[in-house]
């Protein structure tokens, strides 16, 4: 029989995994894609960046990205009105806001809208080195921002599970 500990249990469980999941993509990229988009040719590296940018958004990754968001939004909902009576509210409260905020707010605030301006961009233009070059700075710096996020939003909700 399904009881609201148990679903509260199963959705902390999908929660940190799919934090952990989005902040081990973020973590790649900023460790390794950035990097090695940065060596090549800045033709090559945006144009690579481009295409990226245009595959990540399928099924799967939104799936697990908004998927996430959402069943942070029910945890928020969850740990606000059972404050007193869900144990490791305090958990569920930080990992999902952290999520919401540090990942999702993040990603649509700054680095959606860096994406859609690179891919307005020429990679052969006159100016597309400043423009590259801007964008690795930026683009990386918030990404590193949004895998901390993650990072810790998937900690704080273990701990949750904890209890």
């Amino acid at each position: 029989m399904v009881t609201a500990d148990n679903l509260l249990f199963v959705l902390t469980l999908v929660a940190a995994l799919g934090c952990g999941l989005i902040a081990g993509l973020f973590f790649a990229f900023s460790v390794s894609v950035m990097r090695a988009l940065a060596q090549l040719p800045t033709a090559q590296g945006m144009a690579a960046m481009q295409a990226i940018n245009m595959v990540i958004i399928n099924p799967i990754f939104l799936m697990v990205f908004l998927g996430t968001a959402a069943v942070c939004v029910f945890l928020i909902i969850a740990a606000l009105l059972g404050w007193q009576q869900v144990p490791g509210a305090v958990y569920l409260l930080v990992g999902s806001v952290l999520y919401l905020v540090g990942s999702l707010l993040v990603t649509m605030g700054f680095n959606v809208p860096m994406n859609e301006s690179l891919a307005a961009a020429a990679p052969t233009a006159p100016d597309s080195a400043s423009l590259w070059a801007g964008y690795l700075t930026r683009w990386t710096a918030w990404n590193h921002i949004r895998t901390v996020a993650a990072l810790v939003a998937a900690a704080s909700l273990t701990l949750a599970l904890c209890y």
